[in-house]
């Protein structure tokens, strides 16, 4: 056997996720009344995708519905959404988590669905965190769901004064707004709902997605930015206050949104930034809650980097 002397064999390049290198086509050159305006009408806009990727996404999608199952008649049951509207690896991480825990703690496996690109590790293997894709995936679930059923809707993203930004590297570009949210919802007829809102500006959602039925929670004010959303972090604050310490804990939800807040002005005093000041609203009908949270699953270990170590990093 010849013997090859010298031969090196090349390690294989390491994943990159997509990169935001380029500015929004439109979007970009459009003034703030006119990017409002698309986000009011959930305008989306994508651009160099093969049809071979394309057809990739449809089929995942596709799978990922498939797997959802219809509610009990007469049982409380959550159903759960989970959307990270951006390709920066730490929303992929965190919706992912995210996904995990809300389904345990709210005892929906079978009702879950998440949405993200790659966690920094690999391509995805789920379906994106696009604004179509979030449309089809609320669509599914209101035909499954019944009418004493919840929705638990968590995003995570950057926002703006406007909304939440949808951003796939340079690939996908687009916003939604609150009423534009909102008439997703009305127009399919969910009206028990849990919201989590993670992104800048957040709490511009509360007023115009708060009711009787609905709780609400966001990581910000609706004048205050969020904070925690660099690509190589496990998690934002809000995601690591909320999901990570306090939704794995068998507490009820406004204890859980209390102990939140607390932890991330701990972090933001701790880092000298100016508070975001999540909002919490809680409907007067949420009667669903206290069903869905009489038999809380034990506490589970948290997961990931902790949000705050990036404030000690360059």
């Amino acid at each position: 056997m010849a013997v090859l002397a010298g031969l090196v064999t090349a390690a294989p390049a390491q994943y990159r996720p997509p990169a935001h290198t380029q500015p929004a086509p439109l979007v970009g050159n459009a003034s703030p009344g006119e990017v409002a305006l698309l986000a009011e009408l959930g305008t989306s806009i994508e651009r160099d995708r093969s049809a071979t990727e394309e057809l990739a996404e449809h089929r995942r999608l596709d799978t990922a519905l498939a797997q959802l199952r219809p509610g009990r008649h007469g049982v409380v049951e959550a159903f759960v959404v989970v959307a990270a509207l951006d390709s920066d690896a730490v929303f992929g991480r965190e919706a992912r988590e995210a996904g995990r825990v809300l389904t345990r703690r709210y005892a929906a496996a079978g009702h879950s669905i998440v949405l993200a690109g790659s966690d920094g590790s690999a391509p995805s293997t789920l379906p994106m965190g696009s604004l179509q894709n979030i449309g089809i995936a609320l669509a599914r679930i209101a035909e499954l769901m019944g009418k004493e059923d919840v929705l638990v809707l968590y995003t995570t993203s950057h926002g703006a004064p406007f909304g939440v930004v949808y951003n796939d590297g340079d690939h996908g570009f687009g916003a939604m707004s609150p009423t534009r949210l909102w008439s997703i919802l009305q127009q399919l007829g969910i009206e028990n709902r849990l919201l989590l809102i993670s992104a800048c500006y957040s709490g511009v959602f509360v007023p115009m997605l708060a009711s009787d039925t609905t709780a609400i929670l966001t990581a910000s004010s609706s004048d205050r930015t969020s904070f925690g959303c660099r690509a190589d972090s496990d998690w934002t604050f809000f995601g690591d206050a909320m999901i990570n310490h306090a939704l794995r804990q068998p507490q009820p939800l406004a204890t859980a949104a209390a102990a939140a807040g607390t932890l991330i002005g701990g972090w933001e005093a701790h880092g000298t930034l100016t508070p975001s000041q999540p909002q919490t609203s809680i409907g007067a009908k949420t009667a669903w809650l206290a069903t869905l949270e009489a038999h809380l699953p034990a506490a589970t270990p948290m997961v990931g980097r902790p949000a705050v170590t990036a404030l000690n990093r360059p």
